[in-house]
């Protein structure tokens, strides 16, 4: 399970300044056990951004946001939904959020930071990859995690050293930034590069202590070691 937590409002709504519409997609897996991203915290969502004078084209809940598959599927229904909103609020953890992204033409903003339980995950098999910050930055970076597309995690742009858009450290992986680059200008969103993104608290990516008696940390602590 990847544990969420639901943004401060006031800067999702930062996301949504100069928008005018938005379409909801909330996560019936993890998000909802979670209690971030299920129906309850969507249709919650749905009335918060209405009172603060946003119109919302439509909601809906899928079971696992990380598939993209079952993102496209569960969307066919809501063409027109989508389609006349800003952008697409997404109210799960960071890989899916990074899936939605991958799967539907349009603005993304992540709702939701994932918090580390101090385990491991095992390995998606999709390519997105969270790093579990506590700290989500997709909105800036069209949908693509800095921390894991890119093999230096920088998180402020480009390092410089990359050729023919392959990364000098791995040269058969894509530079992350390249990704995002070209991400944000296919969204015509490259005004988002502009934005000063603040050093990321490294205490976040650490398990917070109150977790480390809990039994989701246990589990993770079994499953790790028994690799």
């Amino acid at each position: 399970m990847i544990l969420s937590e639901p943004k401060p409002f006031e800067e999702i709504t930062g996301y949504l300044e100069g928008e005018k519409s938005v379409f909801i997609l909330g996560c019936n897996g993890c998000a909802q056990s979670s209690g971030s991203g299920g129906p309850v915290q969507v249709a919650e969502m749905k009335g918060k951004l209405e009172g603060a004078g946003k119109k919302v084209t439509g909601t809906k809940v899928i079971d696992f946001l990380c598939e993209k598959a079952l993102v496209k599927s569960g969307l066919r229904g809501r063409v027109d939904e989508v389609a006349a909103a800003d952008s697409i609020l997404v109210m799960t953890c960071g890989i899916g959020v990074q899936a939605v992204a991958a799967a539907v033409n349009r603005v993304c903003h992540p709702a939701c930071n994932t918090v580390n339980l101090g385990g491991s995950r095992g390995e998606w098999r999709g390519s997105e990859r969270c790093q579990e910050c506590g700290q989500c930055l997709l909105d800036y970076t069209g949908g693509i995690c800095p921390l894991t597309a890119c093999t230096k995690s920088l998180v402020s742009g480009a390092c410089g050293g990359a050729s023919n858009g392959k990364c000098e450290l791995s040269p058969d992986k894509d530079c992350g930034w390249e990704l995002i680059f070209n991400r944000l200008k296919a969204k015509n969103q490259l005004a988002r590069l502009k934005v000063f993104i603040n050093p990321l608290d490294h205490s976040k990516l650490m398990a917070r202590p109150e977790m480390l008696a809990t039994s989701r940390y246990a589990l993770e602590q079994s499953d790790q070691e028994g690799r």
